[in-house]
């Protein structure tokens, strides 16, 4: 393993910011090769300590000379979100400089050439970042990026050209649902790393080795040693699945048999009013049409004090929000529906 350390210039005299990148070269050219991020958005730590529990098992299989495929991986991806700090709250998700979501505005190149990347060098600090992630992660064959939700489920977004092919990824992983898109017009990380494979020669494009995926490990406070140490177990299936890590030892893994619907069957259920949040449903439960989601309190002990959200159709709670204050019009939470929502986004869900 080699460890290096990446720095990005601030945009201020003495001002940079650096992260620690690690490689296990692998033994065979052939093999696919994996890039590994987390905490893009820097206060979702799932993800941090599944790479913190997977790192030593990555070890021991380059000591033993089982990895075939080279391996990149980025605990911390972004040191700009992990350093903002307004009135004591970590303000991870966005740049405060430019109010751009960490995970929108990277750049979607025609094909995979670091050459089309875009030069940034009087780009604010954010957009350096970004192509630096890119450019990191362009050309591996297998790119996870990990994440999660506020309280949810373990779940993938796949672009629709790599399912089914990465079923097994999804079964490794052990998570419970996927989500199918197809169209990114924000430059989610995620569409910088499938987009480039699009439209090129089938020879370069090996869509059937390919994997590109945002990782929803559950919710921002499931950060749990046994969780992590579930979701490195998942991690290394997947490299072993993959062909990037050999290991007769594992057993062979089930069918994936969760939860599989285009992004737009889900329904996002903004509130229609202000106030506290009652759920009756929580991550994971399936409901039915007209069942009552959650109940909100905008008019504390008074007549008509409350107003219930109610389901627009069958289907099974993905996430709901952690915190529970709401503004009229904030979402809920995401209902994996059975059909199509009457009010589908094709793009991203959130900001």
């Amino acid at each position: 393993m080699q460890k290096s350390i990446e720095r990005i210039a601030g945009e201020s005299e003495g001002v940079s910011y650096e992260f620690p990148l690690f490689r296990f070269a692998g033994t065979d050219k052939a093999a696919p090769s994996a890039y590994l991020q987390a905490a893009l958005h820097a206060g979702e730590l799932p993800g941090v300590v599944a790479i913190d529990a997977l790192m030593p098992m990555l070890a021991k299989a380059e000591a033993e000379g089982r990895v075939k495929g080279d391996i990149t991986v980025v605990p911390w991806a972004n040191p700009i979100g992990r350093a903002q700090y307004h009135f004591g709250e970590h303000q991870g998700r966005f740049h405060i400089g430019t109010r751009t979501n960490f995970n929108r505005g990277f750049p979607l190149l025609a094909a995979p050439d670091a050459a089309l990347l875009p030069d940034t060098t009087l780009g604010s600090v954010d957009q350096r970042l970004k192509t630096r992630l890119v450019r990191l992660s362009l050309g591996h064959d297998i790119v996870l990026d990990l994440h999660c939700d506020d309280e949810g489920l373990a779940y993938l977004y796949v672009h629709t050209s790599l399912w089914p092919a990465m079923a097994d990824c999804a079964a490794a992983m052990g998570v419970d649902a996927v989500m199918l898109w197809s169209e990114d017009t924000d430059g989610t990380f995620e569409g910088a790393s499938i987009m480039p494979y699009q439209n090129v020669p089938d020879e370069v494009a090996k869509l059937d080795r390919r994997v590109a995926t945002t990782v929803e490990y559950r919710g921002i406070l499931d950060v749990d040693g046994a969780l992590a140490a579930a979701d490195a177990e998942g991690l290394y299936r997947l490299l072993v699945a993959r062909g990037v890590i050999t290991d007769t030892a594992l057993p062979a893994t089930d069918p994936f048999t969760g939860v599989v619907a285009p992004l737009e069957n889900i329904d996002m259920m903004p509130a229609p009013r202000a106030g506290a949040v009652l759920y009756d449903v929580k991550p994971g439960d399936r409901v039915a049409k007209g069942a009552r989601l959650a109940t909100i309190v905008h008019a504390p002990g008074e007549t008509d004090g409350r107003t219930e959200v109610f389901a627009p159709q069958d289907g099974i709670v993905l996430t709901r929000r952690s915190r529970r204050i709401i503004r009229a019009g904030e979402d809920l939470l995401k209902l994996v529906g059975d059909s199509r929502s009457a009010n589908a986004r094709s793009g991203t869900l959130e900001d």
